[in-house]
């Protein structure tokens, strides 16, 4: 065998080490188009479809993406290992606590529609009005989420776009109402399979920083 270099074969890279320096959240009914190029052929970033609204400021945990996977495992008497596992589920979720007060935050939250007659109307115009109702619809949501960093080098902006075409409400934190702190209203959406994207989730990286990282071959 030949000798390694410890150093080569590491391959150690601090330039792929992200950040989320910058991120924003949007959403929409499920309705409006979903995201299917976050960018064009020289990797710059493109504008979402029409009835995106953006979440705003969050605090600073920013958005924590969790996945909670089970398997269903075969023992065997002659081994103390599982023989054979099969997974069971695995669903992905994301949690953010919005710090303004805006139309989709409060949607989010509350469970109102984004767009349409019974949404909350623009901010300032009129009364923002909502209640309760006897029994909470079921909205299902499109999310994006984007996260951009830069190339140290270059100062060009690398993003990260994830989208879940669709989304429900699986969880909201306490509304705390105090003058030593914002209004803030966390929520957690789960992510299901969508019938058109075929998937829950969808992952883009790209962004001129990230073409100076990696040159794509023309």
């Amino acid at each position: 065998m030949v000798a390694a270099d410890f150093t080569e074969i590491a391959e150690l890279k601090q330039s792929l080490i992200r950040k989320a320096l910058r991120y924003a959240i949007f959403a929409a009914d499920p309705d409006v188009d979903a995201v299917t190029a976050p960018f064009d052929a020289a990797g710059i970033l493109q504008e979402l479809p029409a009835g995106y609204v953006t979440v705003g400021y969050t605090t600073t945990d920013g958005v924590t993406f969790s996945g909670d996977l089970s398997t269903s495992d075969v023992q065997s008497g002659q081994s103390s290992s599982p023989t054979r596992s099969d997974v069971e589920s695995d669903t992905v979720t994301a949690q953010w606590v919005p710090q303004e007060t805006n139309a989709a935050a409060v949607a989010l939250y509350d469970n109102l529609p984004l767009s349409g007659v019974e949404a909350l109307p623009d901010l300032g115009s009129e009364t923002w009005t909502w209640s309760r109702p006897k029994t909470p619809p079921t909205r299902y949501r499109r999310l994006v989420f984007i996260a951009e960093d830069l190339n140290k080098d270059t100062g060009n902006p690398i993003y990260i776009v994830r989208h879940f075409p669709s989304a429900l409400r699986s969880g909201r934190e306490n509304e705390q109402w105090t003058r030593t702190a914002e209004i803030a209203r966390g929520v957690t959406y789960q992510a299901y399979i969508d019938d058109t994207a075929g998937t829950d989730s969808i992952t883009w990286i790209d962004g001129p920083g990230w073409r100076d990282l990696a040159p794509v071959a023309p």
